[in-house]
């Protein structure tokens, strides 16, 4: 057999490397861009199983920057608040000024570096891969495709720099010389300031709304998956697959068998049941602490 090989390989002065190159298939063109239409996705449950901002706490803690017993509080705080179910403008508000006072201090190329090393470590297993093809299509097709949360917008970059997405939307950190104050710009990123941030953004990129696709599986985000032509139900609550079936929108859901469950904790139901935990999370660790 040896000596075969050998008289083969005297007698055929091919080289393997340019028939290899011959044989490979001409490549597939790339998509032509297209400009005017974008896809909006939210985070958490959605692209995401859980909450991404929780996620992040428990990275911060287990380097020391966030307590363990103030993970416990917050973990306390947000299921307690998703089992009340309700959100309100007190909530919000009450919200609006504690949802990132744990990072109070820190600074922000810190924080960058840092969500970036807590994604490889916690996040990246949680990506629905479902979510991410989606999304992979849209930039198949030559379209922007943006995240939309109402995580801080630090952290939000990073999920979508690791996805290999457009950018991000999300909640504003107040700093000063580029150290976190604890208080954030404006409101937290949720709801109508979804659609708000999505139409801002249309009208900087040129974007056609009326051809542009917007995902979430919370019914909280009725404005932004409205403002879109192409709404669509990720994971769905019972309220938003009752109104995707009502309208005829797509239903895409990644769950398999029973509704998936996270052992550290439930996903937040909406950014209020989200803030509303790191706030009860917070006024409980002053109160201990006092």
């Amino acid at each position: 057999m040896r000596r075969f090989w050998q008289r083969a390989k005297d007698e055929d002065p091919v080289n393997a490397g340019e028939v290899a190159a011959a044989a490979a298939a001409a490549p597939t063109p790339l998509p032509e861009p297209d400009p005017t239409a974008a896809a909006f996705f939210d985070v958490d449950n959605t692209m995401m199983r859980g909450a991404s901002i929780y996620y992040f706490a428990r990275g911060l803690a287990s380097r020391k920057l966030f307590t363990m017993r103030d993970l416990a509080m917050f973990a306390w705080g947000q299921a307690s608040f998703r089992l009340r179910g309700a959100e309100n403008a007190d909530h919000i508000h009450s919200a609006r000024e504690a949802a990132l006072a744990f990072v109070a201090g820190q600074r922000v190329d810190d924080l960058v570096r840092l969500s970036e090393e807590i994604y490889d470590e916690v996040m990246a297993d949680r990506i629905w891969h479902g979510t991410r093809s989606l999304a992979l299509e849209h930039l198949e097709a030559g379209q922007q495709v943006w995240l939309v949360t109402a995580t801080p917008v630090e952290v939000a970059r990073t999920i979508a720099r690791r996805l290999g997405l457009t950018g991000a939307l999300g909640t504003v950190a107040e700093t000063d010389d580029g150290v976190y104050t604890g208080r954030l710009v404006g409101n937290l990123l949720h709801g109508p300031a979804k659609s708000e941030a999505v139409r801002a953004l249309a009208l900087r990129e040129g974007l056609d709304l009326s051809r542009c696709s917007a995902y979430s599986d919370s019914v909280n985000d009725l404005p932004m998956l409205t403002a879109v032509g192409h709404p669509h139900a990720v994971n769905p609550d019972s309220a938003l697959r009752d109104h995707a079936k009502e309208h005829g929108w797509p239903v895409h859901d990644f769950r398999t068998g029973r509704k998936v469950t996270m052992v550290a904790l439930p996903a937040a139901a909406g950014a209020g049941a989200l803030a509303g935990g790191v706030a009860a999370g917070i006024a409980l660790r002053k109160h201990y602490r006092a």
